[in-house]
């Protein structure tokens, strides 16, 4: 039993460093030239002139003008420091649990686009398709969600703030050391992650879960063998599980067109555990956060991948993906016996 678990890790954890650190090397290069770029336009000023040209939009979803600064913020950084930007904001604009549930459900579907859509992009999909996918997905349904609650009438009550943001380093060295914190809390996260997947696939529980979400992913129009894609992006978000979403992405397992529908459905309902709790903080309600998000998630989807199927090939690979058209394993053996 001793020889068996010596020849077993000594076996298994050399392969195990070597893939957690190809999974991270990756994820480091896109994001840290993101990140310098950003905190670059936050030193100069240029966030909040950024800001100024959401206004007309704010007014849409029936926000103050404000609030564009808190969206403005979420979307070339992430949904912390929105929120650090809301709870300063807030106190001053007499907003009711609607408006904070449509704010936060429009930072849930489009935060870190500089980060996460360079991470879609290079997953397979176009960076201009993310971009408008994110966008005017957390618009209109932020729309839909502002017109429900007036109509209806509900949710009109003011929110009860449950947290007022501490005072701020921002020094250059505070936000290096925080992201050096971060980068390191990925690095375990992903460390955890894989050898937990190793793991399930060891005793065949990724078996179980494909089961499970077979019948989903079927109406939704996506190819079970986007669940390992799928799962990752719903538990981690794009930031975490980046590394993974592009690694399983190349693989080569997954056609480009169901890789593509898994990477549009992560870019609306990502990371849905985390994220949800997050706002939840800022006074939202889970009817918008959660709910609605996620039955507009569904619905849209399915939409795209029916229509996807009436594209053809060239369409999609001039507009929609990034990755060629792969082979699927074992075509080549199988084309050199048809030809033989």
């Amino acid at each position: 039993m001793t020889q068996f678990a010596k020849q077993f890790f000594r076996q298994t954890v050399p392969s195990l460093v070597k893939e957690i650190y190809e999974i991270c090397a990756v994820l480091f290069k896109l994001t840290i030239p993101v990140l310098i770029v950003v905190k670059a336009l936050e030193m100069l000023g240029a966030i909040p002139y950024i800001s100024m040209a959401l206004t007309p939009l704010m007014q849409l979803v029936g926000l103050p003008d404000s609030m564009g600064l808190v969206w403005t913020t979420t979307l070339l950084t992430n949904i912390y420091a929105g929120m650090l930007i809301f709870f300063q904001l807030a106190p001053g604009e007499s907003l009711t649990v609607a408006q904070v549930t449509v704010l936060s459900t429009m930072l849930l579907i489009a935060h870190s686009l500089p980060v996460e859509a360079r991470i879609a992009q290079k997953a397979g999909v176009r960076l201009m398709v993310t971009l408008l996918l994110r966008l005017v997905s957390a618009l209109v349904l932020g729309m839909l969600l502002h017109y429900s609650y007036q109509w209806g009438g509900w949710l009109q009550q003011p929110v009860e703030l449950i947290w007022v943001a501490p005072a701020q380093d921002d020094s250059l060295w505070q936000w290096c050391l925080t992201q050096l914190q971060s980068f390191a809390m990925i690095v375990v996260i992903i460390s955890a992650l894989i050898s937990l997947l190793r793991f399930l696939r060891w005793i065949h529980i990724e078996r179980l879960m494909i089961w499970l979400l077979k019948p989903v992913l079927k109406l939704l129009g996506i190819s079970p063998k986007a669940t390992s894609l799928t799962i990752v992006g719903i538990t981690l978000g794009l930031s975490f599980g980046g590394g993974l979403l592009i690694r399983e992405a190349e693989s080569g397992h997954i056609s480009p067109k169901d890789c593509f529908s898994a990477i549009c459905l992560l870019n609306l309902s990502h990371s849905i555990i985390e994220d949800t709790l997050l706002v939840l903080t800022m006074g939202a309600d889970l009817s918008g956060v959660l709910w609605a998000r996620l039955i507009f998630s569904f619905i849209f989807i399915a939409i795209l991948t029916r229509w996807l199927g009436t594209t053809s090939p060239e369409f999609q690979q001039k507009y929609l993906f990034t990755q060629p058209p792969r082979k699927q394993p074992g075509m080549e053996s199988a084309n050199a016996n048809t030809a033989s």
